[in-house]
């Protein structure tokens, strides 16, 4: 027997607010809010409170207003003959991961710092130097995550150093720190630590060197 065949109907789009946030809209949206952190838009309790929103969110529609009053990351091209991207969006590109299980892993000397780098510890200890590291953008983002283990954190003296975490039966510590030179690097480090330790400060006496050249033509030296 023929069936008769019927046209299907087109299915209307459910609007926003219905749409179920999948894990990508999550994370998009915590990645904009970890950068007004960095840039001191939003205060850490702020990004604390907005980012707890992120994750009980159901659908998209409750998500947007989380950065409704947020610039949108934007790329730019780096400017001729800057020492960095200056671009205040967050970074791009792979993720540096830095792993210690049971172990210890390391980052330092002269190496070029990606935007994004992943540390976790768990029973272990990992280590990230950057004061003899180079730039190659203004924001690096570093998300710290330590289990009985710790993560420790050391920057140049002239760069600006932000961040924010949670202890839970340990230690988060991050000393914020501005650079006097507005083109700086920033650092902005945050995660958490469970039964451990993670710690953020400058090296006493490492400098970026050509920061330093800067300031001197700056003030006039």
């Amino acid at each position: 027997m023929d069936l008769e065949k019927h046209p299907q109907q087109p299915t209307a789009r459910a609007e926003p607010d219905v749409i179920r946030a999948s894990d990508a809209d999550r994370d998009r949206i915590a990645d904009i809010l970890r950068e007004a952190m960095a840039e001191g838009r939003l205060t850490a309790d702020e990004h604390a409170e907005r980012v707890d929103s992120v994750y009980r969110a159901k659908t998209v529609g409750e998500l947007e207003p989380l950065v409704r009053d947020l610039p949108t990351p934007g790329g730019a091209t780096r400017a001729a003959g800057a020492p960095y991207d200056r671009t205040p969006g967050m970074p791009t590109g792979p993720v540096d991961n830095l792993v210690a299980v049971f172990s210890s892993s390391s980052r330092k000397g002269r190496w070029r710092v990606g935007g994004r780098m992943n540390a976790f510890a768990l029973f272990g200890s990992v280590e990230i130097d950057l004061t003899e590291a180079l730039f190659g953008q203004r924001l690096t983002v570093i998300n710290a995550t330590s289990v009985f283990g710790s993560v420790e954190i050391r920057v140049p003296e002239n760069i600006s150093l932000r961040g924010s975490g949670t202890g839970i039966f340990g230690n988060f510590e991050v000393a914020t720190l501005e650079s006097a030179d507005p083109e700086a690097p920033v650092v902005a480090v945050n995660g958490y630590s469970v039964f451990g330790s993670v710690e953020a400060k400058p090296k006493r006496g490492k400098f970026i060197a050509d920061l330093q050249d800067r300031l001197r033509k700056h003030l006039g030296h």
